[in-house]
């Protein structure tokens, strides 16, 4: 890049990013240098969008006009205060030329969310309906999250999101907020037209998924699983919104609300709890609810970081792990640690350094307990950790694709992550 070019650059960033400069804003994006490039797999987008590698980092550059890359940096930069699932802006690059001295135009930059694949590299080969209906479940949670923020999106499609597998499920990340609205609340129309608007993109993108014989489904199938997207945020809606009354002897049911809830990943900051004039009739409703009750304990209690049902896998093991120590009756914060040196860790040693990255711990774990299951369903015997933890590192993990970031691989020959149940 020439000085010329160097000195007319305007960088907007929340911290200082100096590597960025080492980049070749004075070509278009089309055209960058592969030595600059990461072959990650990208979704379809109407902007030109690019993986760099800087570093030990792998960002991601899409071009755009400067007016809607400010802005979408802007939106970004509140839903991660939000703590809503999205990628993180790192800046906003405007006042680029060409050698030529010809303007191109402004690039957004963000951080490439490690281990996320777009939709279409879930389905690159051959999809299961299966795996279609857990990517509609995780987008139904994504937009109800956005939508108690008071998150208008807009532009709701598998295409706009990211994809993290979580304990056999998928998590969903926002990755285009370009035509998102921030309220201090939504109204029934908006979140209805958001949600029509997501049921006629996935049956489109779905018919796409089809056309390319990576799904076996007819119009009605497809269909079926486009409408799967309204009924999931629908239930969840309820459950998280909707008053419930009964009768004042029932006072357990407000616990049972509140498990349910927990249930579904979310916690209650604030019930409001009102009674009949008689007194005879409760009324609950929950006011503040925000994702991840599991994911928060988990990191409380351990320090590790995971997805939220990840995190339930854990906290599960972690119990029986308190169970069988007969510890019930101890400070769990110091049980969880036990279970962290005793249980965890060794897992995650067992597995050689050549195979680290294939994929985050804690879905690692929640692997090799899957596989502990299997192997003892097929003996008709409890199969101990250390053997469990052998056979998967030894049998199975080699065959796994590395989901951290798939370096030198073209978007289009990407293997195909199977599901495993």
């Amino acid at each position: 890049m020439s000085t010329e070019t160097a000195a007319s650059l305007q960088i907007t960033a929340a911290r200082p990013y100096p590597q960025l400069l080492d980049l070749p804003w004075d070509i278009p994006l089309e055209e960058w240098p592969q030595e600059h490039l990461a072959a990650l797999p990208r979704g379809i987008s109407r902007h030109v969008v690019r993986f760099v590698k800087l570093g030990n980092r792998v960002l991601a550059v899409k071009e755009t006009n400067a007016p809607i890359a400010h802005r979408e940096y802007r939106m970004l930069r509140l839903l991660n205060r939000l703590e809503v699932p999205s990628v993180a802006p790192v800046a906003v690059i405007t006042g680029r030329v060409d050698r030529h001295g010809e303007p191109l135009n402004a690039v957004l930059v963000t951080r490439h969310l490690q281990y996320s694949l777009p939709y279409r590299a879930l389905y690159s080969q051959m999809l299961r309906p299966d795996t279609a209906k857990r990517a509609v479940d995780a987008l139904a949670v994504l937009l109800v999250k956005l939508h108690l923020t008071g998150f208008y999106w807009g532009d709701v499609s598998l295409s706009n999101a990211l994809f993290r597998r979580d304990a056999g499920a998928f998590a969903a990340y926002l990755v285009d907020a370009e035509t998102g609205e921030l309220y201090d609340e939504l109204s029934t129309g908006q979140r209805a037209y958001d949600l029509d608007l997501a049921r006629t993109n996935i049956a489109g993108e779905l018919m796409d998924v089809v056309a390319s014989e990576a799904l076996d489904a007819d119009m009605d199938e497809v269909l079926a699983i486009a409408d799967r997207i309204v009924s999931r945020y629908e239930a969840l809606w309820v459950e998280l919104t909707e008053p419930e009354s009964f009768e004042r002897g029932e006072r357990w049911r407000v616990e049972a609300r509140i498990r349910r809830l927990n249930d579904l990943g979310f916690d209650v900051g604030e019930l409001a709890i009102t009674t009949d004039i008689d007194g005879t009739t409760v009324r609950i409703e929950p006011k503040v609810v925000d994702a991840g009750h599991h994911s928060r304990r988990l990191l409380r209690l351990t320090g590790l970081d995971a997805e939220e049902n990840q995190a339930r896998r854990l906290l599960n093991d972690l119990d029986s792990y308190t169970a069988a120590k007969d510890r019930q009756g101890e400070d769990e914060e110091i049980v969880a640690h036990d279970w962290v040196a005793d249980v965890f860790e060794p897992v995650q040693r067992a597995v050689p350094r050549e195979l680290r990255g294939r994929m985050e711990a804690a879905e690692l774990f929640h692997e090799v307990l899957e596989h502990r299951w299997y192997l003892s369903e097929k003996a008709s015997r409890d199969v101990g950790l250390e053997e469990a933890v052998h056979s998967y590192v030894t049998g199975v993990l080699p065959g796994k694709p590395d989901e951290r970031a798939v370096l030198g691989v073209d978007t289009q020959a990407i293997r195909v992550i199977a599901d495993d149940d």
